[in-house]
């Protein structure tokens, strides 16, 4: 067990156990799991569904709507490449497979079963914390349980879809992304708020599937996370399939009636110009909100209006830099990345620590991330931006995928870009971009680069096999120069 075990005089009212996650999204369900396969007596509280957002709302469900789209666009394809075609879109196909395959019809009956054969007690409830290894659990009757960890407590709180402050916005029926996985039928026109991940994403997939679809992107580029080509090249591929596509965009007001939004626009270098739209349904994908409201963090000497929880090489809460006893944090809010490889890499961090084991600290310095556009959008570490804020003498080399012999016989729909980051000082990729066909993919090896800081002279004299997408990387690291 964890170093930082203590005891804690149990009452009538007060049910001891070694360890309680408040939270099961992919990093606290697999954290629990393993916590009591090391001999823990464990209890798990998620105030919604076990396994979180990602197999729900999120990864899972959304990536069936890609894979769907992408087979409609490949379909049209095939006239350049192979003969003609003829592809009637269906969305129900869409909506049973989310329903049936990835979600049960959103029901984690599974997942708790899971938790509970692993050794672990479920309850769906809302955990709060009350003190120092102490939670509350208000269960869905009112009633509230108490426990007592002598172990500790982990966090795997989440987010949830940020909620803008537009007038009129509110009790309208918008979607988020929760709303738009379960959707069952595609609408005439779709206005986008939010040019991120999420908003590209979907906005791609409606619009495959017969949607007149509008991005409204608050910022002057999509992908504002990742390399500014790599946004400019998508913004012109989704533009080339017929979306509008609007950056330096505020929305204003919003307003609902007989079955149709009306929002109005501010556009222009000064925002002053309007622009009124309509549509018949709204997404809203800008930006998503930490679950730490209500959840006590007061009671342990953590600041409850904060958006992340810092934490320590050890996932273990801290204050001015020294560590909360008996609390350690998982996932979204640690601010060390919203993605749930993220989460799972914290949680298994966190419990060999839980478990008092020795291994390995979080790094955070290749981080890898994808967006599942047409083309896929991968990007690992800092960007060149990043790199130069951080201090770096940076190199940078860039080519189109294209220039590979497989982007040249791809045809149609192989537009794409590596970029790779040079630390010029060390001679090591810090970071890198990957957009084509496959981007998440080709990542792979760059992220393998930037990870263990292999030496930029040894990937140039590297075998890359041909004729292949990833041998653009090849062409990209002849191009380092300083900029």
């Amino acid at each position: 067990m964890s170093t930082q075990q203590t005891s804690q005089t149990s009452t009538q009212d007060v049910t001891e156990v070694d360890l309680v996650v408040v939270g099961a999204g992919p990093g606290g369900e697999a954290l629990a799991s393993g916590a009591a396969a090391g001999g823990l007596s464990v209890v798990v509280v998620d105030r919604h569904l076990v396994g979180g957002e990602c197999p729900y709302y999120g990864c899972i469900p959304s990536k069936m709507m890609v894979r769907a789209a992408d087979a409609l666009a490949e379909a049209s394809r095939a006239g350049t490449l192979a003969g003609d075609v003829a592809v009637t879109p269906s969305w129900t196909p869409v909506a049973t497979r989310i329903r049936d395959e990835a979600t049960t019809d959103w029901d984690d009956a599974v997942a708790v079963r899971r938790l509970e054969d692993a050794g672990a007690t479920v309850h769906h409830g809302v955990g709060r914390l009350t003190g120092p290894r102490a939670v509350e659990v208000t269960l869905p009757d009112g009633s509230v349980v108490a426990y007592a960890a002598r172990v500790g407590v982990v966090l795997n709180p989440g987010t949830r879809p940020a909620e803008l402050p537009v007038t009129g916005l509110a009790g309208t029926p918008y979607w988020t992304n929760r709303e738009a996985v379960q959707a069952t039928g595609v609408p005439a026109s779709l206005v986008v708020v939010g040019g991120g991940p999420i908003g590209c994403e979907m906005a791609q997939v409606f619009a495959r599937f017969g949607a007149r679809v509008t991005i409204l992107q608050h910022g002057p580029r999509l992908l504002p996370g990742d390399e500014p080509e790599a946004g400019e090249l998508l913004a012109e591929v989704l533009a080339g399939e017929g979306l509008r596509v609007m950056t330096g965009a505020d929305l204003s007001e919003v307003a609902h009636a007989d079955g149709t939004f009306t929002l109005t626009v501010g556009t222009g270098e000064d925002g002053e110009a309007t622009e009124t739209l309509h549509a018949d349904q709204l997404l809203v994908a800008a930006g998503r909100t930490p679950n730490l409201d209500g959840l006590g963090l007061d009671t342990v000497g953590l600041d409850p209006s904060a958006r992340t929880i810092e934490v320590d090489e050890r996932m273990r809460a801290t204050v001015d830099g020294r560590p909360v006893e008996g609390l350690w944090v998982v996932g979204d809010v640690t601010g060390k990345g919203a993605f749930t490889h993220v989460s799972m890499y914290q949680s298994a961090v966190a419990l060999r620590d839980v478990l008092g084991q020795d291994g390995p600290p979080a790094a955070y310095h290749a981080v890898p991330h994808t967006t599942f556009t047409d083309p896929e959008v991968g990007g690992v570490g800092m960007t060149v931006r990043q790199a130069r804020d951080a201090g770096l003498r940076v190199r940078v080399g860039r080519t189109a995928m294209e220039s590979s012999s497989r982007g040249f016989t791809h045809g149609p729909g192989a537009r794409g870009l590596i970029t790779v980051v040079e630390d010029a000082d060390r001679g090591v990729l810090v970071g890198a971009t990957a957009a084509g066909p496959g981007g998440g993919e080709v990542l792979g090896l760059l992220a393998l680069a930037v990870h263990a800081a292999v030496p930029v002279d040894t990937l140039r004299t590297m075998i890359y096999a041909y004729p292949t997408f990833h041998r653009a990387i090849e062409t990209a690291l002849g191009e380092l120069a300083e900029e």
